[in-house]
């Protein structure tokens, strides 16, 4: 018994060194750098300072900002993605000709990186050669070319519709796979008892897919409010930190001041709202019905 637990930690122990080395190591060193002032250009001055990186961060316009956009950014990105992947997955459930096409087109953006895909719609946006411009002008639906990412007013709304397109292949493959676990016989005996199509779907269809629900709004919820990449390749976090979101913040406060301590401090507000919400959302939802993911 002895030489098998040994063995097992010997075998153990390549990957625990791995993640103490590349994610244990970093989390607990940026708690601590969340609670100094740690300057990259200025790094003989770097001791603790206590609270004072988070006072900054709530004192900060741009950080209430990020906040404010990150709620808009998440809630708005994460309704639309699930309803529209939704919507497809139960088209695609249905057999028709040119469906592993369609599948194709459908699924395809999920292969490309998010700053790949803000490139994209950065080109598409464009004001002056962009593609949306173009259909929107011969369709008559404006006179005049937007500026949807210099303008303020739209570059929210812009980068959103970016998001849901991302999204969407995400849950319309998570869905698909779920819908297609259904046993046919509940949906035979639903027939009998004279249900129609929506009474199928909110009686058989739906209870049996909420745990893939749960899992796949909670993952994807955290997946969104973490990933800057799509704003940094669209807008930078521009016009005048207009499209900020809290993870695009904590980047700029890396890439352009190599603050460090300020960026570990917004990093480590991140960690706690989303414990919050994951704890808050379980419950709510009640999540043993989750089970194991």
């Amino acid at each position: 018994m002895t030489k098998q637990r040994t063995f097992i930690l010997f075998s153990l122990l390549p990957a625990l060194l791995l993640l103490a080395v590349f994610t244990f190591y970093p989390f607990f060193r940026g708690v601590v750098m969340a609670f100094q002032n740690y300057v990259l250009f200025d790094l003989t001055n770097v001791r603790f300072i206590g609270f004072q990186n988070f006072e900054n961060a709530f004192n900060d316009p741009k950080f209430l900002y990020a906040l404010r956009n990150s709620a808009i950014w998440v809630v708005s990105s994460l309704t639309l993605q699930f309803l529209i992947g939704l919507s497809l997955a139960l088209v695609l459930r249905r057999g028709f000709r040119g469906r592993g096409v369609y599948q194709g087109f459908v699924f395809y953006s999920w292969a490309l990186s998010g700053f790949l895909i803000g490139l994209i719609w950065k080109w598409m946006f464009n004001s002056q050669m962009g593609v949306v411009n173009d259909l929107l002008m011969r369709a008559g639906l404006i006179e005049q070319r937007i500026g949807f990412l210099s303008d303020p007013n739209w570059a929210m709304v812009s980068v959103i519709v970016a998001n849901v397109w991302y999204g969407i292949a995400f849950f319309a493959i998570m869905l698909l796979a779920a819908l297609q676990s259904v046993p046919a016989e509940l949906y035979e005996a639903a027939g009998m008892d004279g249900a129609g199509a929506i009474r199928k779907f909110f009686s058989v269809t739906l209870p049996y897919i909420v745990p893939t629900i749960i899992a796949t709004t909670l993952l994807r919820a955290i997946w969104i409010f973490n990933d800057p990449s799509l704003i940094y390749g669209l807008t930078n976090g521009g016009p005048a930190g207009s499209t900020h979101i809290l993870s695009s913040l904590m980047m700029e406060k890396i890439l352009s001041g190599g603050d460090y301590g300020s960026a570990s401090a917004i990093g480590v507000i991140m960690l706690a709202m989303l414990m919050l919400y994951t704890v808050f959302y379980l419950f709510v939802t009640k999540s043993e019905k989750v089970g194991d993911f």
